[in-house]
């Protein structure tokens, strides 16, 4: 059974009919919208029927009154807002996080992933605060809040008792943030997380903001996360914290345009290592629409982004308080990390070389596997006599259903006859499936000296080879642009070499299916001003790619001149 889990409660709050739903509004001297605010004072609470927990679950108890409401004792500890948890959940549960290992990925076959869901109830008790820990802490969280700037509020909406940073920064053309550094409180079926301001900064009213917690905030399935601060008069009168947590917090979304390698890391995994790398696993993850299915691939990666267990937040019941918390994501471009908007300066080359440690491959400094077997031989004394010529390793990637070599076993018997044998190269097909475990095609690329493939998601393994290993693309007809884009300037970033192969318009089949006076045959140019659905169209889902290996023979020797060298 796959660890590292937490779920607070049950699967979630019931939704029950229309007529049977109440709404709690609190009325402190103006608590709430001052739209709605009484004119009065005292203290008053009203209750109508809405769209939040029936009165069966209120912590307090209510006298009908008529027309629908009714009137609730004035006791203060009694109150709770719109965000009020289920009685069985009131009181403070003094939790701290739980520390967790990387779970055995062996513990769940591919064909139950649902078992890796398991709601985790066992919390660990008074756990002791580090201070040395806590000072790195705040120092780590201090770079985080000061690398985004001031952001963008002139006060026109804010009243406060002292100056203070704007909690999130909506400026970023693809991805929205938030930061809350202080008295966090997360509450995962309400999807809210609420800000209770220091005394001496509280105001009338409190600014909110909903949030979509991925890193393409323009993507429409992404649901909101609501960010609220609270004013003074709703401060005193917060839902209680039914854990407390001393690391960090990150909210963020688990879906969106995930489901290939590419996306995976450039959408999700990437911005959350240049959001969370700077802590060192010091920080908790709070998922929104948790995929069962990516946190058992990529169970390595999370597991050492963050020590502790991953909370599925849309079931999560309770007030869970943290010191800080983030909402959203970062997101510096497709599969990019610009150093400078980063606490520590990373960049692409340390993205992988993060990789490689994370899935325990060779150390990056021996060389590639080509040269660290002569070397090794050399060393040794060997001599070669020929019969045991060393070759290179070429890795090619054949897709499965579109831009796919038609000419696979041509291409192959090239490879292991006369073209590549010429330039001495060991071939091996791979063809890569969602439910691939990555931890042994990590250790198969890291074998190879060249990853070869055409202009596709499964090139995104090329965070697993050497530095000087070369990545050999493919580009299909009509997609130079984006083979440089999404892959070309990554590998020099990360210290791998790129040599690519421009398919002529006859090595396409989209020449068969459509002939010569078609305007993708014709003029590619014309699709792509058609934007992403001509393109996607003729370029990405209908061209496959038949290979002329007599062509290709010349790339194949530059390929090996670049080994050598």
């Amino acid at each position: 059974m796959a660890s590292g889990w937490a779920e607070a409660g049950s699967s979630g709050r019931r939704r029950p009919g229309r007529g049977a739903l109440w709404r709690v509004v609190a009325w402190v001297g103006g608590v709430g919208r001052p739209r709605h605010a009484a004119a009065g004072f005292g203290l008053i609470m009203v209750v109508c029927p809405s769209a939040l927990l029936p009165p069966s679950r209120l912590s307090v108890r209510c006298q009908p009154l008529g027309s629908g409401c009714c009137e609730f004792p004035s006791s203060r500890s009694e109150i709770y807002m719109a965000w009020l948890v289920p009685q069985s959940m009131s009181g403070e549960r003094a939790e701290q996080n739980v520390r967790t290992s990387p779970p055995p990925v062996s513990s769940a076959p591919n064909n139950s992933i649902q078992g890796n869901v398991q709601v985790n109830t066992t919390y660990q008790l008074d756990q002791t605060v580090n201070d040395a820990s806590d000072k790195m802490k705040g120092e780590l969280i201090r770079q985080e809040l000061n690398q985004d700037g001031d952001g963008n509020d002139d006060g026109s909406n804010v009243k406060h008792g002292a100056p203070r940073k704007p909690i999130c920064d909506l400026t970023d053309p693809r991805y929205d943030i938030c930061e809350i550094s202080g008295d966090g409180r997360a509450l995962g079926a309400n999807r809210t997380i609420l800000y209770v301001p220091p005394a001496e900064e509280r105001g009338s009213d409190g600014p909110e903001w909903a949030i979509k917690d991925q890193s393409r905030k323009y993507l429409s399935d992404i649901k909101e996360v609501n960010v609220k601060t609270l004013s003074a008069a709703q401060s005193l009168v917060a839902p209680e914290c039914t854990s407390r947590h001393t690391v960090p917090a990150v909210v963020f979304a688990m879906n969106g345009i995930i489901g290939n390698p590419w996306h995976d890391f450039s959408d999700l995994l990437l911005p959350l290592f240049i959001t969370t790398r700077a802590y060192d696993g010091e920080v908790q993850f709070l998922v929104t629409e948790l995929q069962p299915w990516f946190v058992d691939k990529y169970r390595l990666i999370l597991t050492n982004l963050s020590r502790y267990d991953i909370v599925d937040f849309n079931k999560d019941i309770g007030v869970r308080c943290y010191p800080h918390i983030i909402v959203g994501l970062r997101s510096h471009g497709d599969l990019s990390i610009d150093p400078a908007r980063t606490p520590q300066n990373y960049t692409m080359l340390d993205f992988r070389l993060y990789m490689r440690d994370i899935f325990s491959l060779p150390w990056d400094g021996q060389g590639i596997p080509y040269k660290e077997k002569a070397n090794k031989k050399n060393a040794t004394g060997g001599i070669d006599d020929g019969t045991e010529k060393q070759k290179p390793r070429l890795m090619l990637i054949n897709r499965g259903w579109n831009r796919k070599f038609v000419n696979l076993p041509e291409i192959s018997a090239a490879g292991q006859a006369a073209r590549a044998a010429a330039a001495g190269f060991e071939l091996l097909v791979v063809e890569p499936l969602r439910d691939t475990r990555l931890e042994e095609f990590s250790r198969e690329v890291d074998s190879c000296d060249v990853l070869m493939g055409a202009h596709g998601a499964a090139l995104t393994s090329f965070f697993f080879l050497r530095t000087n290993a070369v990545m050999l693309q493919v580009v299909p007809w009509g997609l130079k642009r984006e083979a440089m884009i999404y892959f070309g300037v990554h590998v020099k970033e990360m210290m791998l070499q790129d040599i690519e192969y421009s398919i002529t318009v006859e090595e396409s089949t989209l020449y068969e299916k459509y002939g010569k006076d078609h305007p993708a045959i014709r003029d590619p140019d014309s699709i792509h001003k058609q934007w992403w659905q001509g393109a996607r169209k003729y370029f990405w889902e209908e061209q496959d790619i038949r290979l002329n290996v007599s062509r290709f023979a010349p790339t194949l020797h530059q390929l090996l001149q670049t080994l050598r060298e």
